[in-house]
């Protein structure tokens, strides 16, 4: 193999490699970004929970004092 088509083969290769690992920066960036809003709604949904619960607990009385 000539030494200028090899070069030009490994300039493609290059290419196609730099172009793969902007794509798979992008795509775990996109991932990361959704698993943080998840769980975030996550924390948000169980708390809302615990506060109606909270609510719709039925009230604690003060023991009378004689």
């Amino acid at each position: 193999m000539h030494p200028e088509t090899h070069l030009a083969l490994h300039h493609v290769r290059a290419a196609e490699l730099r172009a793969e690992a902007d794509a798979y920066r992008l795509a775990a960036a996109a991932a990361a970004a959704a698993r943080h809003r998840r769980d975030l709604r996550t924390r948000l949904g169980w708390t809302l929970v615990e506060v109606g619960l909270r609510l719709a607990a039925a009230p604690k009385t003060a023991a009378a004092v004689p």
